[in-house]
């Protein structure tokens, strides 16, 4: 007989739910439903949305564990009865960006941030939401007896509970506050009392890997569920050395580390994984929805926009895009907006301006590698996943741009897989999560074209706001 286990991706724009084979990772059926738009959600919403997942899945009357992965860094605000006090801030809600840096200051500057927690506040991190919250809606502020982060909030719904001192979370999505170290294994709450201005909410209780923390109405083992990346890094089974790029609504560089980061600059996030490892990561706000922007404005799809950026010369003829085009939370600029250089006679071509923009896109994720690397984590392989990865020209572009051969899965719902395979490994006990079956892998590999990232280079710190022709 076939043990089920399900898993959910708890995203930005979406909930995928997965129903997986617990012995072999094989998705038997699926299900999703839209989020709505925004950088702020009724956490209600999430739970709307995961019912018509799970209805479209057929259900989980017959799963034996479930796990939620989700969008990392969302405050979720609920008062003494459990109830949400208001909307989710969002990790891409950028109007925190003056909490982050007053933040930064009042405990004297980014390294001591890295000391502590090994995360520096930006605008998207938990902890900048907090101290938001507390300046501009302090009657809020005070109605918060208890936060938590959007994941934790759907296992707690999944579990039918209404105390808030039931909220459980893991190190993955923890890590990823501001107010928790993945390296010493504690909360921080001094931290938390610092953004609040004094206010001391309860905190969702940190659980093991593999850990138990409940059961659904249906009976049905809860996993401590991850972070979306943290979820991600579990399904492709990355190890020590592996990067993962991830090119979504967000870009997304990752490494599988044995020690944790500290980066006083705050470009590289002290996260944790789901296996009890570290996960060094550089986030950027711009990834796949430059791709999509490129192609509206070409009035293309996305496989004429591979074709019309293939025809072009590397480098595009001296055309740069820089692709800050909702801000950038790496490097630190919310206000930036998006930058054309060397325009010219020349290059004033469809296929310059598709070249311009995958390069960009590429040249961003590449200084995200950088970073990684500076931190003196070592880079075995390369995977590219994430919706931006059906990109023909990305695929083929990247290893080139990046310096490294490129590793490419199947296409796959990544984060909610991994949620079935924590869910699995709920099942199955053991100090490591089940071995699945992985699918095809493509390689691809090209010389490396510095000129590229040097031409970047000139002009990424050029302008944070102008088109404009150099």
């Amino acid at each position: 007989m076939v043990t089920l286990v399900a898993g959910i991706d708890s995203s930005t724009q979406s909930c995928k739910v997965l129903v997986c084979d617990a012995r072999t990772g094989h998705v038997v059926r699926e299900g999703r439903a839209p989020h709505p738009d925004g950088t702020e959600v009724d956490p209600r919403a999430w739970a709307d949305a995961l019912g018509r997942a799970v209805a479209a899945a057929g259900g989980l009357d017959d799963v034996a564990a479930v796990s939620v992965g989700g969008q990392q860094h969302g405050l979720v605000t609920l008062d003494e009865t459990g109830t949400v006090v208001r909307p989710a801030l969002l990790w891409n809600d950028t109007r925190s960006a003056a909490a982050a840096a007053d933040l930064v200051a009042d405990l004297g500057g980014g390294q001591a941030w890295a000391d502590a927690v090994g995360v520096v506040p930006l605008a998207a991190i938990t902890v900048a939401k907090a101290r938001w919250l507390a300046d501009h809606e302090p009657g809020h502020a005070d109605r918060a007896a208890a936060l938590c982060l959007p994941h934790d909030w759907l296992t707690w719904q999944l579990a039918g509970a209404s105390d808030v001192g039931a909220l459980v979370t893991d190190r993955s999505d923890a890590s990823g506050t501001g107010y928790y170290s993945a390296a010493d294994g504690c909360y921080r709450t001094d931290l938390l009392e610092l953004a609040l201005r004094g206010r001391r909410p309860v905190l969702p209780r940190v659980a093991g890997p593999a850990e138990r923390v409940g059961e659904t109405a249906a009976g049905a083992a809860l996993g401590p569920g991850a972070g979306d990346n943290a979820a991600a890094a579990l399904a492709l089974g990355a190890r020590e050395g592996d990067v993962i790029v991830s090119v979504g609504t967000s870009g997304v560089v990752s490494a599988v580390s044995a020690t944790p980061s500290r980066d006083p600059a705050g470009l590289v996030a002290g996260f944790a994984d789901a296996t009890g490892r570290h996960l060094p990561l550089v986030c950027t706000l711009n990834a796949a929805r430059v791709l999509d922007a490129t192609a509206a404005l070409l009035g293309v799809d996305h496989d004429e926009l591979s074709r019309l950026a293939l025809s072009a010369p590397p480098g595009a003829g001296g055309l740069v895009m820089v692709p800050y085009l909702e801000g950038e939370r790496t490097p630190n600029r919310p206000g930036a907006t998006g930058a054309i250089h060397g325009l010219r006679l020349t290059n004033s071509t469809p296929e310059h301006l598709a070249r311009a923009a995958v390069e960009g896109l590429l040249c961003s994720l590449a200084d995200g590698l950088d970073h990684i690397t500076a931190q003196g984590v070592p880079v075995r392989r390369v995977l590219l996943v994430g919706g931006g990865a059906r990109s023909r020209a990305l695929r083929e572009l990247a290893p080139g741009v990046l310096g490294i051969p490129v590793e490419v899965p199947e296409p796959g719902e990544y984060v909610a897989v991994g949620a079935a395979r924590q869910a699995a490994w709920v099942l199955a006990g053991g100090t490591e999560p089940p071995r699945w079956e992985g699918g095809a892998v493509r390689r691809y590999e090209a010389d490396p074209v510095a000129a590229v990232r040097a031409r970047y280079g000139e002009v990424r710190d050029l302008t944070e706001g102008t088109i404009r022709c150099r």
